[in-house]
């Protein structure tokens, strides 16, 4: 720009802007800048570059007048300029200022679609890269590209375009390229492009953000280009080298018009009036609090003391020496490339990035120890409900990982370490949640971290052994840190209850031990040395103190313990461990009902059949296993599947540990399933085995005796005889299924596969009294009929009537066919029975009327005679129904008994719950010294 005439004939110059841009995350210090070179003239504009917040005001220089104004008209004058008391342009000054416009303003605008080469409006998700310095006659290649996509990830795309392939130096792998943010113009008839800015864009830093959020001067156009790395920092140096050379330059000027300015010598009033000017110019726009602000972090960089209340605005008698003093410090602060500095080599750019105030608005980190204090920040906030710690890594494992919100760089950070879950914005109630991933190392409040848990505002997440934070929530109340020492934390009982240094007295240890024995919490704490103890002492009192889901309740407890307290790795050993408890005890229990059972007498001549109590009496064991065994297989379920859980948040770079873990319980699990079907055979032979005996009575007796009641009843010596005994077994298996607390289901199916038997049973022999005997008649039926309603109008009472309905069908219908009267029947045709008695083959059919008795000498109806079709199939057929073709076992999915996190509400439940602490606390009384165990525990105890 050169000056122009006023219509006086005095120069004067139109404003020069030059906006300080705001680059962040870049690897170089600096950024390549066009240099320009200015007039040197009488009035020159500059701008003040003290601090970014003024980086687009225009100041201006101008030459004193003859006479001078006091400091106010001179301040005055700068903000009012369209008013002027004395000296040049008050005639014309109106004019002046009114007719001069910004730069921007002079300069013609870029079209709106030109401001941004590398991307289209009406093509998102598509960004260009130019890349015509390291592909001769290329102009840009297009890649995909997301908000998410980091500048490393944009040039390996970019590079595959380009058709670049790797090589063996380093030159040619993706780290020898790197991405340009260029900004420039378009210049010349022709429209060359002209760059005038580029700075290096960083490997994480997100290109398409970047370009949402700083856009180019009026006038410039920005695209992103892909350069060679080296290329890129040899032009950084050599610019490096001649800005040091320059600002050396303007230190000896500076300092030796300082010298002079202090030294006693008369300064010229022109040369003392530019020194007070500038020096009100470059704080003109600063209220008097930033002043002092400014004024105190400089003293404190400089060592000098700023007198209080001392603002900057001085009197006129401010001596120049001082005026000159303060210059060279602002010089210093803003260029401190030399080698002598009075602020210690803290710039005042540095000393104000360190006055951040933290976020407001979202939950954050703190950092308190670092690995590399350099690199890393000091608050990491969060910016996603979810946020996750982990080391970078390249792109194809990166992207196997998933997404990390934080990178840390340290030997000991796993690619994906830790993630934290922020808690609702208030007024909704939660608390933060944090969890390691597997193998990663971290501790919460000093204390290990294995597995997910709550995080509090103030409370200290440590990762690594480099990396230490603590976790801050504005949003929320700060309570009392947790990581505070309290006096009897300790992890077994004997610290906890009996430890002498935690400034308890003696009763009041007895107290809290008596506390913990009574709690009716579902909690049962232990140590890893007692474990093999208390698991078979669990095993082994299983039916014990009247409760009959103890032992699941209490190897529940031990797996929570597990869980939440040891080590992750521990769990799936446990689980293991009891698996093969519990099948060792059931293997024993069958062992013994088998060798008591008569067949397997050595005396044979005593051979019996055993009665329904004594059956009971030998199931009950294995009754209350399976009911036992169901209940654990559900809450190890529910342990598997928060492993699943963590299995997939971890991604797959942390898999192999997990995945044997998970197949470790697999095995456990398929154990205990192998336990609930072993413990249901058994139950359902012996009992079918009874009721093979029974059973017959149904089909030979008569319901019509004196004495006897055809409805069900309670009491079954009212009922008639023939029903008495399948009843007495239906109605001691229910008793047995409720004293053992069995789960519904598992009670259903039971009685759904005795219902099975009986109906086969029953309809098989019925099938094979027919042969040669009168047996097929309507007297018959009535009485069989009779005694079946009676049965399934009893089980009705208690429950069973629906699944007795659906498994009786079969030996139903074939009863009702014989009830039909015998005029009746004669009139059917095989078309009409075959439809009306579906559940019957045409081979039962055809035997059930072939066997018919019509009475002596008379023939069969030629209308009961099976179509010609049917004859060959029927031949060829069974009539007896199959055993093998039983409902098969389907273990339930809900309504189990168990809550391991509710209170103990039922008395024998905490009784064998207060009995296994009080075992937990000898067994670890026996493992100390005589001198340090504890006298009191045992008295008093419930």
């Amino acid at each position: 720009m050169f000056p122009e005439e006023r219509k006086d004939g005095s120069p004067r110059f139109g404003k020069l802007h030059f906006p300080v841009g705001l680059w962040i995350n870049s690897p170089k210090k600096h950024f390549a800048k066009m240099s320009r070179r200015w007039p040197s003239v009488g009035s020159v504009k500059s701008t003040s570059s003290d601090t970014a917040s003024r980086g687009s005001e225009t100041v201006e220089l101008r030459p004193p007048s003859k006479t001078k104004p006091s400091r106010h008209k001179r301040l005055s004058n700068l903000f009012h300029r369209s008013v002027s008391s004395t000296g040049v342009g008050t005639a014309g000054a109106g004019g002046r200022w009114a007719s001069e416009k910004k730069l921007s303003d002079l300069i013609d605008p870029v079209p709106e679609d030109l401001v941004e080469l590398s991307s289209q409006r009406n093509l998102p998700g598509i960004l260009k890269i130019f890349g015509g310095d390291i592909s001769c006659g290329a102009n840009y290649k297009s890649v995909l590209a997301t908000p998410r996509s980091t500048a490393h990830q944009l040039v390996r795309e970019a590079l595959e375009r380009y058709g670049v392939a790797p090589g063996d130096g380093e030159e040619d792998t993706v780290g020898g390229y790197m991405l340009c943010d260029v900004v420039g113009r378009f210049t010349g008839p022709g429209g060359a492009w002209q760059a005038e800015h580029l700075r290096p864009v960083g490997d994480t830093e997100r290109p398409l953000v970047l370009q949402d959020v700083w856009k180019p001067k009026a006038g410039c156009s920005r695209r992103f280009e892909i350069r060679r790395r080296r290329e890129v920092e040899r032009a950084f140096e050599a610019e490096d080298n001649e800005t040091a050379g320059i600002n050396a330059q303007a230190r000896r000027l500076q300092k030796s018009r300082s010298r002079a300015a202090s030294g006693g010598t008369v300064v010229p009033k022109e040369r003392a009036d530019n020194l007070s000017l500038r020096r009100s110019i470059s704080d003109m726009n600063l209220s008097a609090k930033k002043r002092r602000e400014r004024k105190n972090i400089m003293s404190m960089a400089g060592g000098e003391a700023v007198p209080p209340g001392d603002d900057g605005d001085g009197d006129e008698g401010e001596s120049e020496a001082t005026r000159s003093k303060e210059l060279e410090s602002t010089d210093s602060s803003i260029n401190p490339t030399g080698t002598e500095e009075p602020i210690d080599g803290a710039s005042l750019e540095q000393l104000s990035q360190c006055l951040i105030q933290p976020p407001t608005q979202n939950p954050y980190f703190l950092l308190l120890q670092s690995y590399n204090e350099k690199q890393d920040f000091v608050i990491y906030v969060m910016t996603r409900r979810r946020h996750v710690f982990g080391r970078p890594e390249r792109r194809s494992q990166a992207d196997k990982g998933g997404y990390v919100d934080t990178f840390l760089c340290a030997p000991d950070i796993l690619p994906r370490h830790c993630w934290v879950r922020a808690a609702d914005p208030p007024p909704a109630k939660g608390t933060a949640l944090v969890r390691p991933f597997r193998g990663a190392m971290v501790t919460h409040n000093g204390g290990p971290l294995l597995r997910e848990a709550e995080l509090h505002p103030g409370d200290l997440l440590g990762m690594g052994q480099h990396f230490l934070f603590m976790y801050k929530d504005p949003r929320a109340s700060q309570p009392r840190p947790a990581w505070l020492p309290k006096p009897w934390a300790s992890p077994c009982l004997a610290g906890a209850f009996s430890c002498q240094t935690c400034g308890r007295s003696l009763q009041e240890r007895q107290e809290a031990w008596r506390t913990y024995v009574e709690s009716r919490q579902p909690e049962l704490r232990y140590r890893p040395q007692e474990e093999e103890a208390l698991l078979r002492e669990i095993v082994r009192g299983q039916g014990a103190g009247g409760c009959k889901l103890a032992p699941a309740f209490l190897l529940g407890l031990c797996v929570e313990h597990s869980a939440r307290v040891l080590e992750p790795g521990h769990l799936p050993k446990l689980v293991t461990k009891i698996a093969h408890l519990v099948k060792e005890a059931v293997w024993e229990k069958i062992k013994e009902i088998g060798d008591r059972q008569p067949e397997n007498q050595q005396d044979k001549s005593q051979v019996r059949v055993l009665s329904i109590e004594e059956v009971a009496t030998d199931l009950r064991p294995l009754m209350l296993w399976m009911a036992n065994a169901m209940e654990l297989l559900n809450l190890i379920q529910k342990k598997m599947l928060d492993m699943e859980k963590e299995l997939e948040l971890e991604g797959t770079s942390q898999d192999v540990l997990l995945s044997g873990d998970l197949e470790m319980c697999d095995e456990a699990m398929a154990v205990l399933d192998e336990v609930i079907m072993s413990t249901f055979q058994q139950s359902v032979y012996y009992l079918t085995k009874t009721l093979y005996s029974a059973l017959p009575a149904l089909l030979d007796s008569n319901p019509f005796t004196a004495g006897a009641e055809l409805c069900p009843a309670q009491d079954l010596s009212s009922m008639p005889e023939g029903t008495r005994g399948t009843l007495a077994i239906y109605q001691a298996t229910l008793e047995l299924t409720r004293e053992c607390e069995l789960h519904p289901d598992l009670v259903s199916q039971t009685f759904g596969y005795l219902f099975f038997f009986s109906n086969a049973s029953l309809f098989n022999t019925l099938m094979e009294k027919g042969n040669g005997t009168p047996f097929y008649q309507w007297s018959k039926a009535v009485q069989i009929r009779t005694n079946l309603d009676l049965v399934l109008d009893w089980l009705q009472g208690v429950g069973l009537g629906d699944i007795a309905t659906e498994f009786f069908r079969k030996l139903s219908t074939t009863i009702n066919l014989l009830c039909i009267p015998k005029t009746s029947l004669v009139k059917a045709t095989w078309s009409r029975l075959r439809n009306e008695y579906l559940a019957l083959t045409p081979a039962q059919l055809h035997h059930l009327l072939s066997n018919y008795y019509l009475g002596l000498g008379r023939p069969y109806p030629e209308a009961w005679s099976p179509l010609p079709e049917e004859q060959d199939k029927i031949a060829s057929s069974d009539i007896f129904e199959s055993f093998t073709e039983h409902p098969p076992l389907i273990l339930p999915i809900e309504g189990f008994r168990l809550r391991l996190s509710e209170p103990v509400g039922d008395d024998a439940l905490h009784r064998q719950l207060c009995r296994m602490r009080r075992l937990v606390w000898d067994l670890e009384q026996e493992a100390l010294p005589a001198n340090q165990r504890a006298g009191y525990a045992l008295e008093g105890t419930p």
